[in-house]
């Protein structure tokens, strides 16, 4: 005959050992607490999915064009839902070299000071690509979109299919009296 042993068997032998496993932690051996885990975890990666790039997305450093278009990742492109009327050639000759183009340009080049991301959305009728360019995006801060940017300081004129902010920010650039809404002033030195 065999004995028997009395005491109950346990998956971690905690039993043996002198103390007892409280229900809610037994309950993690069978998964509960753990697929709640995997359920957050799966929502976390799906939001952080979503915010990967589009297809029609690239970001690098731009350059600022002396005609205000930027090249960004050796792609030249035109801002979407503006108008930049030609101011003439300007030159700031506070730099060396000095930095010559439009108003409009040497506005966005003092303003460009991090990475910036675009976004096609369609091509103008000389076939360059129209983007909605931000600088200084993350995945957590939409960063500043540079047409509107032009818009708020008066150096640009939204188009007539922008969005009802671009001339919102227009009007208000000349209700103030800013950049080409301003007064004329000959040189910019």
């Amino acid at each position: 005959m065999r004995a028997r042993t009395t005491s109950t068997p346990s998956s971690s032998g905690a039993h043996k050992r002198g103390f007892r496993l409280s229900p809610e932690l037994r309950r993690s051996r069978h998964g509960l607490p753990l697929r709640r885990f995997a359920a957050v975890l799966g929502t976390f990666a799906l939001i952080l999915g979503s915010a990967a790039p589009a297809a029609s997305e690239f970001r690098s450093y731009a350059l600022v064009q002396p005609d205000a278009t930027l090249k960004v990742a050796g792609r030249h492109v035109r801002l979407w839902g503006i108008f930049i009327p030609d101011s003439g050639q300007e030159c700031l000759t506070l730099f060396n070299p000095p930095r010559c183009g439009t108003r409009a340009a040497i506005a966005l080049e003092q303003r460009i000071q991090r990475f910036v991301t675009c976004e096609i959305q369609g091509r103008d009728r000389d076939g360059m690509p129209l983007a909605i360019c931000r600088e200084g995006m993350t995945k957590f801060d939409p960063g500043e979109d540079l047409a509107a940017y032009l818009l708020r300081e008066g150096w640009a004129v939204a188009a007539p299919y922008a969005p009802f902010e671009y001339h919102t920010l227009e009007r208000i650039a000349r209700t103030r009296g800013f950049g080409i809404w301003g007064f004329q002033v000959e040189s910019v030195r």
